[in-house]
């Protein structure tokens, strides 16, 4: 009985031993495997910390570039060479004047069309003026008349004053005769006037041209009653033209007699035709508040007409005050602003008072000395004593770099 309850107990010891021995492996690997996973934790928890720190690093790095400024200035200078005004004109020959008869009559023919040109003295038309040659016909009868009684009055105031010497007469019948002549005299005097007059009348009945130029209207037809209240033709001197413009009140002062101007036409385009101010009206019309100005235009060749709608560019003399960049200006409750740059680079807002405005540029009466640096474009967000990083200056703009259309 013995050896067998041995055998039994040795056997159950042993399976004992060996669950135990598997427990323990199991419990091994299972300590094996977590340390494993608390590893894999732990690498991916310095992982995911390493990279926030560097993503914050990063943004930190975009953050403070991106809170830096940098903006483009430029120098406050004058105004230059002045600015160019751009104004509507209007082209109109030198001498321009409606060709009217000093004589009455029917037109019998005319000799010039329009667009012809014409010397002067050039016949242009004929009159048939039948009263007139009749008036005529008749102070010269008038004349013959007056020179017969003339003639009449003379003798018997010679036979007289002889008479008077004999002491035949007396003082006051020869004064009498004396008087008859002398009222003789006159009335051959005024017969000649008259007969003048008419025979210059008749003259007009040749309508000759004043001067060279075009033809430019005529207004009659052959058999018109003609009289003179009625122009027959329009003449134009078509070179040089003249253009006038009007220039408003706050440019007035800028022209000059002697400034080039440049003239151009919608129609001939890529050709422009330089004159020059030949004279101004030296005064203000109170209606449009405007300034007159002539300019002398030279017109050799033809080209230009009469009577066209054209385009003046005039070099306005310059106005002495400092010009900036109207793209430097801040609109701000306090008014306008510009921004001021400093020794530091530390923008200070300075307010100015403004003058005209010429487009891309305006004038600064208040508020500038000229040589600051101001910034080009400021932001809304641009505020008093930020620091700024400059890129590059712009070249200083000149008040004369784009026409003024006002």
């Amino acid at each position: 009985m013995s050896e067998p309850v041995r055998s039994e107990a040795q056997h159950a010891v042993a399976v004992t031993a060996a669950d135990a021995g598997q427990r323990r492996l199991v419990a091994r690997r299972t300590r094996i495997a977590a340390i494993a996973v608390l590893v894999l934790l732990a690498l991916g928890g310095a992982r995911t910390v390493i990279s926030r720190m560097d993503n914050a690093k990063t943004l930190e790095a975009a953050s403070a570039q991106s809170a830096v400024q940098y903006v483009r200035t430029t120098i406050v200078r004058a105004g230059g060479t002045g600015q160019t005004l751009s104004l509507p004109g209007s082209l109109q020959g030198y001498v321009q004047a409606p060709v009217a008869a000093r004589a009455g009559g029917y037109l019998r023919r005319w000799h010039k069309d329009i667009g012809s040109r014409v010397n002067k003295g050039e016949l242009l038309a004929e009159i048939e003026t039948p009263e007139l040659d009749q008036q005529l016909s008749q102070a010269i009868a008038a004349r013959t008349q007056a020179a017969a009684s003339l003639e009449l009055a003379r003798s018997s105031a010679d036979r007289w004053e002889g008479l008077r010497k004999l002491d035949a007469v007396s003082q006051q019948e020869l004064d009498e005769r004396r008087s008859t002549f002398n009222q003789a005299r006159a009335n051959l005097a005024g017969a000649d006037a008259n007969v003048e007059r008419l025979r210059q009348l008749e003259s007009f009945k040749r309508v000759v041209a004043p001067f060279a130029g075009v033809i430019t209207r005529r207004n009659v037809d052959i058999g018109d009653l003609i009289d003179s209240n009625k122009p027959l033709f329009l003449l134009s001197q078509t070179d040089p033209l003249r253009v006038y413009v009007n220039v408003p009140q706050a440019y007035a002062q800028l022209v000059r007699v002697g400034q080039p101007a440049t003239v151009s036409l919608a129609e001939l385009r890529g050709r422009t035709f330089k004159g020059e101010v030949a004279r101004t009206a030296g005064s203000i019309d109170a209606s449009t508040r405007t300034m007159q100005v002539e300019i002398s235009l030279p017109n050799r060749d033809g080209v230009l007409l009469p009577g066209a709608f054209a385009n003046v560019e005039l070099a306005a003399a310059p106005s002495g005050a400092l010009a900036i960049p109207a793209n430097a200006l801040l609109f701000r409750s306090q008014g306008v602003l510009v921004a001021r740059l400093d020794a530091n680079g530390v923008v200070r807002l300075q307010s100015v008072r403004l003058g005209r405005n010429y487009g891309e540029t305006v004038e600064v009466l208040e508020g500038l000395q000229g040589g600051e640096s101001l910034v080009l474009n400021p932001s809304d967000s641009l505020a008093e004593g930020d620091r700024v990083q400059v890129v590059a200056d712009a070249a200083p703009r000149r008040a004369a770099s784009k026409p003024a259309t006002p």
